[in-house]
């Protein structure tokens, strides 16, 4: 072999280790990007379950999702226990971040992030993303590939500087993989910015909220002196957004249109509810600084007496919430929270039952809720009543996990052992630990008659196979 030729392929053993390290820089951000979070979600992301917070954003985006022809689809939104003021999609769910229910001084603001959310799921956004990643992930083969190629060419025919410039294009192709791909993805979110507008107009309902998320964005940026490239950004700059939002915001007759007050007075109590649960009271004062004797803030007090293990207190700011608003589920619901951590079941029981009459929704959480204060009486003759209770909480709920344990425990003070152990695999399979479930499975199957339903049941899951 000529010194020549050995030359060139020193070079090109070097490029094909630059190309091959630029290739998994290209999928490394493909993953990233695709945003693809695990069906059992739950194991991964902090999720927060709570009625009244649920039964508000379900409110707040059936008008969006029916104009958005999402209605029928099966689409969630699920709330994530995080202070940052933060949304994504991923399939039909869409995630909101506590922390963006606390910053919104208004309904419109979160519903503005739900016309936005639902407007990357109507447009199929995700699954054009992962195609939009295969096309950049080839061209990041193919620019690498080239490289290579003129490395290769340069070195075997002693082209002085040949194998720098082969590398320096193997090199850069993933840099052009990743601006195409964040150009990609500019577009998608104006695109959805534009439908979210379009929804809310055609609810009759104001983009302002919206725009104030946007100028929120743009002041945090400025405050911790971000100068971000707009080639490197995968969302548009704030600035570029509002000047485009607010463009399109104010041309609709909605834009100075308010929330009704009813839509308000029920955010401002899921805020005080979320500032109590994350900061307590001082947390709770901050929300309402400027406006103290909000009705969020006394149910936010309420709480975090609540959460102190003030009962006596807590229960006289509910009782006064509740004299103002008797029909209010969930303030019933907390009453019947303060009882039972003051060990009073028997009263915990009565305000749960006045909570799931009133509750329009047919939320499982509060059934559950009910079916547990049954149980903890510790009363045999209440067993049937939480069974009852934790069944419909379960079937209308089935990713109610806290409600599986209640259940399995009030089937086994009812003596009923091959329910409790057949109720333990099922919240285990819908969780996700299969293996769990195959050995609860297992044991309930030997204790129930053969060919009955819950053996059946039993037998499905000890015969799952994984994939």
């Amino acid at each position: 072999m000529s010194l020549q030729s050995a030359t060139g392929q020193a070079n090109l053993s070097k490029i094909v280790r630059s190309a091959r390290a630029a290739l998994f820089l290209v999928l490394s951000f493909a993953m990233i990007s695709s945003l693809v979070v695990p069906v059992n979600a739950q194991g991964r992301i902090p999720i927060v379950r709570d009625a009244e917070i649920e039964g508000l954003l379900l409110d707040y985006a059936r008008p969006i999702f029916k104009v958005a022809g999402l209605n029928r689809k099966g689409i969630q939104i699920i709330l994530v226990n995080n202070p940052s003021f933060n949304a994504f999609v991923d399939g039909r769910r869409i995630f909101i971040n506590t922390g963006a229910l606390a910053s919104a001084a208004t309904p419109n603001e979160i519903i503005g992030v739900i016309a936005h959310e639902s407007g990357h799921i109507a447009g199929n956004h995700q699954q054009r993303l992962r195609e939009q990643i295969a096309r950049s992930r080839a061209l990041a083969v193919v620019g690498a590939l080239a490289g290579i190629g003129a490395a290769t060419a340069g070195g075997l025919a002693g082209v002085d500087g040949a194998g720098a410039v082969g590398g320096g294009l193997a090199q850069a192709a993933p840099s052009v993989a990743q601006r195409a791909l964040l150009s990609y993805r500019r577009s998608e979110e104006i695109t959805a910015d534009r439908a979210a507008v379009k929804y809310l107009n055609a609810t009759g309902q104001s983009a302002k909220g919206m725009l104030t998320t946007f100028q929120r964005f743009s002041q945090r940026n400025a405050l911790a002196g971000v100068r971000a490239n707009p080639y490197e950004q995968s969302h548009p700059l704030p600035r570029d957004r509002i000047a485009l939002l607010e463009e399109l915001a104010r041309k609709s007759k909605h834009y100075n249109k308010k929330d009704p007050a009813s839509l308000q007075r029920r955010h401002d109590m899921i805020r005080g509810k979320i500032a109590a649960y994350a900061g307590g009271a001082p947390a709770v004062g901050r929300v309402f600084r400027n406006d103290p004797n909000n009705v969020g803030a006394r149910y936010g007090k309420a709480i975090s007496s609540f959460l102190r293990g003030d009962t006596r207190r807590a229960l006289s700011e509910i009782d006064k919430l509740i004299a103002a608003d008797k029909n209010n589920a969930y303030l019933h619901e907390m009453k019947g929270e303060i009882y039972l951590k003051a060990r009073q079941p028997g009263k915990a029981a009565s305000s749960l039952a006045r909570a799931v009459k009133l509750d329009r929704y047919n939320s499982g959480i509060l059934r559950g809720r009910l079916g547990f204060a049954y149980l903890s009486t510790g009363d045999a003759s209440q067993m049937k009543k939480a069974i009852r209770e934790l069944r419909a909480a379960i079937t209308s709920d089935p990713y109610n996990f806290n409600a599986y344990s209640s259940l399995s425990r009030a089937y086994a003070a009812a003596g009923d052992v091959g329910n409790a152990e057949l109720t333990q695999a099922e919240g285990y399979f819908r969780a996700g630990n299969v293996r769990e479930a195959k050995r609860f499975a297992a044991r309930a199957a030997q204790k129930m008659p053969k060919g009955t339903p819950g053996w059946q049941r039993a037998n499905d899951i000890v015969k799952y196979k994984t994939k």
